[in-house]
């Protein structure tokens, strides 16, 4: 992924009744996982026909969807074993023993009192009294720009985000940013979106607003109109926020301006005073993503009654509490919708997994240089560089051999390549939490001081020069990226573990896995979106025109393909959405390839010869290819594609697959595909 893709809204709950607190929860044996397996396999079907069915069929089969999951997949297998790790480490840290360290006794009190549900529900509103207090005071409009700044400073957004981001065109500093508010549905279309499915949504969204309000003490009456009123300024704020595809352009979100001639333009909002209320450090300038989305602001701010703008804030703030640190029936009606409703699982996750995650999120280096030491070896990490070093060799190799591009965008190709930071396993230097308080007892409390402290955070950068060592991931994470204004591709500890990177298997197995993922974001470097940006991270043009045409024209190829693909009932994938990761499936299985093909004719391998039975027999090419097919078995329940369909950047697993390899002449060979049959096309697609 070009960046890490946000987690779901944390919609909050609050609420008096009693749940049984959940101590000693039991946790499931860890199982065996390969990058390779011919157990997983359905050798039935022809890998020419459906290469997804041939390498996935039997895992598919054997892995049904567990009731807890709206999804369950190879990766999902992973970050089950990766949260049996942590439970032991947390559960160890959490006995509360006198010899702990600073970090243990944080990461140890959080997931301790996480845990005990019945503290929590015998708490009940009492923790979040001080901030609904706060918005109860409001008076007059004239304070809602500082009432708002101190929201933002214990990590409560309200109209819209406030935080810090790499100047688009001056790569070492780092600016102030406003952006449009994350709302409490996924993304615009579904305010304004008129089928049945998308009215009936919007209804069980208000209906869920509404049951909320009654949990908070609101008499029915008043939580339903309050509820409209959410929805109603929720509908206007989404018609004039950007959509996820067009998000996707970075010149669609940068405009640079002088901070007088911001606040200027919001008459109706002091915005001075936020960032009195925020405590920011001096701000001259800021980058103001969306400048159409704060006009409307303004004036809807200007036409909305004091009361309505009071009950929007007093949503803003539950909405966004995490649910494990919420009492019972509130946590239970969050759940109800983003859960079952909107995603379509069943049953919520058991506690320690749900409170594990917790503790990842708010203290992810604390808990993560504990995970490295028991997980990640020298020996892991010297490996994945090594990987990633012919994986950039082959890419130099395949810039090289483009014909479709001049000599002179070669070279500032290259010098980009050249300047890519490889970042694996974890960081060089750990995040500091020693200001961060976590009192054992107040999960609330730590929750929003968890939040405050990493909002604090961010803004303090606000002036100073780029941290290049800092990573956007905890090292547990089972995912990875590349970022395109550092210029640098991030690989997590938590991801460097079998089934995608396995020690013990062949060459072929993890160059296809592995290989594949660091070819992936190596790729994201010169996507759609990546290609903007130069080797310093700065939002730079360095094509010819007539190489951008040419990308263009063979991107939109991509576009084409995946816009046929139909995901769920009638919805077809978004091309246009998934694009860079696409470009990056593609560009990074070829790379990978090459790259093995490199290190087995060095090795003396024949790559064609059939393979031990270990590996089903398949030639060490089909093994490579089979080991990324692998990679990306998963069972989804139909709402959870629909949902991604709608917000997602990554395509639904089979077609990552499938209409990856179609495009790849390497994989028609090494299973020696006819032209005309479904995954041997006569006409490709072909960028990188």
């Amino acid at each position: 992924m070009t960046l890490p893709f946000p987690a779901r809204l944390a919609a909050a709950a609050l609420a008096l009744s009693l749940a049984p607190a959940l101590h000693a929860q039991s946790a499931p044996e860890a199982k065996t996982l390969k990058a390779l397996d011919p157990k997983l396999m359905d050798t039935s079907v022809d890998p020419c026909v459906n290469f997804y069915q041939y390498s996935c069929g039997g895992w598919l089969k054997q892995n049904p969807i567990p009731a807890d999951r709206s999804s369950y997949g190879r990766d999902s297998e992973l970050m089950d074993q990766n949260e049996l790790v942590l439970k032991a480490i947390l559960e160890k840290a959490a006995a509360n023993n006198a010899g702990r360290t600073p970090n243990e006794q944080k990461i140890g009190d959080y997931y301790a009192t996480c845990m005990d549900t019945s503290a929590i529900d015998s708490a009940g509103l009492t923790p979040i009294q001080p901030v609904l207090a706060r918005i109860d005071a409001l008076s007059s409009k004239q304070d809602l720009a500082t009432l708002t700044g101190w929201l933002q400073a214990q990590g409560i957004s309200s109209f819209f985000n406030f935080g810090s981001d790499q100047d688009y065109k001056d790569a070492t500093q780092v600016i102030a940013e406003v952006d449009q508010q994350q709302l409490g549905l996924p993304e615009k279309g579904y305010y304004d979106r008129t089928d049945a499915d998308s009215v009936k949504l919007r209804q069980q969204y208000q209906e869920h607003i509404a049951k909320s309000f009654v949990l908070l003490g609101e008499s029915s009456d008043k939580a339903a109109t309050d509820a409209a009123t959410v929805l109603r300024l929720e509908t206007a704020l989404a018609a004039a926020s950007l959509s996820t595809v067009d998000r996707r352009d970075p010149q669609n979100v940068y405009h640079k301006t002088e901070l007088t001639a911001f606040d200027g333009s919001l008459p109706n909002f002091a915005f001075d005073r936020f960032l009195h209320g925020v405590d920011t450090p001096t701000v001259t300038s800021l980058n103001v993503t969306t400048p159409a989305y704060f006009e409307a602001l303004n004036k809807l701010l200007g036409t909305t009654s004091l009361d309505d703008l009071k009950t929007y804030l007093r949503w803003t703030a539950i909405r966004q509490l995490p649910s494990t640190a919420l009492p019972h029936a509130l946590d239970e009606e969050d759940f109800a919708f983003y859960g079952r409703i909107l995603s379509g699982q069943p049953e919520q996750q058991p506690r320690w997994k749900r409170c594990t995650r917790a503790v990842d999120g708010a203290l992810g280096e604390a808990l993560g240089q504990v995970y490295v030491e028991q997980r990640f070896s020298p020996a892991d990490k010297a490996r994945t560089l090594e990987l990633t070093k012919d994986i950039e060799a082959a890419m130099e190799r395949d810039i090289d051999q483009l014909s479709w591009m001049s000599a002179q965008t070669k070279v500032r190709a290259k010098e980009k390549l050249h300047g890519v930071a490889n970042k694996i396993g974890y960081p060089d230097k750990w995040r500091d939490y020693s200001s961060l308080e976590v009192k054992r007892g107040d999960a609330l409390g730590n929750a929003q001081r968890a939040d405050s402290f990493e909002t604090r955070r961010e803004i303090a950068k606000i002036g100073k020069p780029v941290d290049h060592g800092e990573w956007d991931m905890s090292p547990p994470t089972v995912n990875a990226y590349y970022n395109p204004q550092m210029n640098d591709i991030n690989f997590p500890a938590g991801i460097l573990q079998p089934p995608y990177f396995d020690a013990k298997q062949d060459d072929a197995v993890n160059y296809g896995d592995a290989g594949g993922v660091i070819g992936h974001e190596l790729t994201h470097g010169f996507d759609d979106e990546g290609r903007q940006f130069d080797a310093k991270g700065n939002l730079l043009n360095w094509w010819t025109p007539e190489d951008g045409k040419q990308f263009t024209e063979r991107a939109d190829c991509v576009v084409n393909e995946f816009n046929s693909f139909v995901a769920v009932g009638d919805l077809h994938v978004n091309g246009q959405l998934t694009l860079g990761e696409n470009l990056a499936d593609l560009g990074g299985i070829k790379l990978a390839f090459l790259a093995y093909l490199d290190r087995a004719q060095k090795a003396g391998v024949d790559t064609t010869k059939k393979g031990e039975p270990e590996y089903g027999g398949l030639t060490p090419e089909q093994q490579f290819f089979v080991s990324y097919g692998q990679g990306w078995c998963q069972n989804n329940r139909p709402e959870n594609l629909k949902l991604r369909v709608q917000t997602d950047p990554h395509s639904p697993e089979e077609f990552r697959v499938n209409g990856v390899v179609v495009n790849l002449p390497q994989f028609q060979k090494a299973f020696a595909c006819k032209t005309g049959q479904p995954m041997a096309l006569a006409t490709r697609c072909s960028v990188w």
